[in-house]
């Protein structure tokens, strides 16, 4: 069976702007041994073309085929749902573009879907916006629900925050495409062409990467490099299939591709 990894970004292989010590060198070591992998992000907001600028950035010399956002799973699924549909979009670039590629049209006035993502470009009017369109009938669909890191001087309330808003506004709950959503966990895993028994999670996060890959068969890997800490995995009631202190500390082939 064809063996591959969804990979997270932020906190497995970068922090902020920082390349974590080791990652270029796992990267680098997948591609010499061709083993199929993606980089699986929530940030709706990059394009691909600018997250491979931000990895080459770091030391990190991979394709736009190396990347899947939640835009792209957002877009495919509303793809899915039926030919000409149409949305009024909170949000920017990568969204943007994955929404048109699917032949999605961007509207002002009754949209079918209202779609939330990342972005600083979207005023409290046009939340209101969004507000009265789904009041009216239209689809609340999130891109993921990633919480704000809560620090001081944080330029983004983080989209959880607006995605409450919304739905507190609306009485709506918001549909979301993003992890740990099988949405995007079963399409990225598609995009690799990959089956669930062949499927392996990297992540920091219990909630989001970890839990996502449980959902849905997958096997999974927690690195300690950013969000987990190894003392609070006991208040989980799943747990991952391996942790490791960072991604550069992982052995390939993985226990369970052997077999």
């Amino acid at each position: 069976m064809k063996q591959g990894l969804l990979i997270d970004m932020d906190g497995v292989i970068y922090s902020g702007e920082l390349l974590i010590e080791g990652a270029d060198r796992f990267i680098n070591n997948l591609i010499k041994k061709d083993i199929p992998f993606t980089f699986m992000t929530n940030n709706s907001q990059r394009t691909r073309l600018e997250v491979v600028r931000k990895l080459k950035h770091l030391g990190i010399d991979v394709t736009v085929d190396h990347v899947y956002t939640s835009a792209m799973a957002t877009g495919k699924f509303l793809g899915d749902q039926g030919s000409h549909g149409t949305a009024y979009v909170l949000g920017e670039g990568g969204l943007l573009t994955s929404l048109h590629e699917n032949g999605i049209t961007l509207v002002n006035t009754d949209p079918e879907f209202v779609v939330l993502g990342e972005g600083r470009n979207f005023t409290l009017e046009m939340v209101q916006r969004a507000v009265d369109m789904i009041l009216a009938g239209a689809k609340f669909i999130t891109t993921n629900r990633d919480p704000s890191p809560k620090k001081p001087g944080w330029n983004n309330l983080g989209i959880a925050a607006t995605t409450a808003m919304i739905e507190e506004a609306t009485g709506r709950k918001a549909f979301v495409t993003g992890k740990p959503s099988p949405v995007m966990m079963r399409s990225a895993r598609k995009y690799l062409g990959l089956e669930t028994g062949g499927t392996t999670v990297i992540g920091d996060t219990m909630e989001t990467d970890i839990q996502g890959g449980v959902q849905m068969g997958y096997k999974t890997i927690l690195v300690l490099s950013g969000i987990a800490q190894k003392e609070d995995l006991s208040n989980y009631a799943f747990k991952p299939d391996l942790i490791s202190s960072s991604i550069d500390k992982i052995e390939l082939p993985l226990r369970w591709w052997e077999g």
